[in-house]
């Protein structure tokens, strides 16, 4: 990705709260354009401008189009997150549940699983799996305490397996 589209990009998110809904999707969509539809960052910038504008049905087949397309790294970790989000949102929380349990089985230890693990807390509780939810929280918070990470980790599984 060009670092002058990417950092154009990011100019427009920076000032989003400034700017009105309709100004934010002209501006993101503009960018889009200049990359095209077979391109998977525009594809990402897309859906991610339609999510944030509340619009998480026209969101999920873009969002959908950047994976097939092929993101990689924070891109692909991004995109999953995000769709799994919109997916809980529309009322599909056990697909997000899926989605996201795919993601942290692929990529168990890396900046994005702090991310994933809330976003699949989430999901869990929209579908109605509380406990569930609660061990996944409380699995990811026990990798960030100083103190007591080993019995919080213990259990939240045991919550889980309850």
């Amino acid at each position: 990705m060009s670092e002058n589209w990417a950092e154009r990009v990011a100019a427009v998110w920076a000032r989003a709260e400034a700017l009105s809904d309709d100004e934010i999707l002209e501006r993101i969509d503009a960018l889009v354009d200049e990359r095209g539809e077979a391109d998977a960052p525009a594809a990402l910038e897309a859906a991610g401008v339609r999510d944030y504008l509340g619009r998480e049905a026209d969101a999920e087949p873009l969002y959908r189009r950047a994976l097939a397309l092929g993101l990689d790294g924070d891109a692909r970790a991004r995109a999953t997150i995000q769709l799994a989000s919109t997916l809980r949102t529309l009322g599909r929380g056990a697909e997000a549940v899926e989605l996201l349990g795919d993601h942290l089985a692929e990529h168990p230890a890396d900046q994005w699983t702090g991310p994933a693990a809330a976003f699949l807390a989430l999901a869990l509780a929209s579908a109605g799996r509380d406990r569930d939810a609660a061990s996944v929280a409380l699995v990811a918070l026990s990798e960030t305490l100083p103190a007591y990470a080993s019995v919080v980790r213990r259990y939240a599984l045991e919550l889980r397996d309850r």
